[in-house]
């Protein structure tokens, strides 16, 4: 592995990464009067068009990545629905 490759995944691990406190923090207040729908969506439309890329081009770091974040977001997506009733309407 090269020092690019590292750095690929090295970008990829902390890209990863990004979501986590996001969804620790929804599922821990099961607040999500915060959470924008549509941005969640567009996350989630978006990393599965990479996953997509990153297999045809087989690019291991973006499909890591992209896999994981597609994941985070499609949980924070089922918060925003199983938790919206708790959320007191302002």
């Amino acid at each position: 592995m090269d020092s690019i490759e590292i750095l690929g995944h090295l970008g990829s691990a902390l890209s990863s990464i990004t979501f986590v406190p996001q969804v620790y923090q929804t599922w821990k207040t099961k607040s999500v009067k915060d959470l924008n729908l549509g941005m969640m969506l567009m996350v989630f439309t978006s990393t599965i068009i990479w996953v997509v890329y990153g297999v045809e081009k087989d690019i291991l770091p973006v499909i890591i990545c992209n896999s994981i974040i597609c994941a985070l977001s499609l949980l924070l997506i089922f918060f925003k629905f199983r938790f919206a009733k708790r959320t007191p309407s302002n």
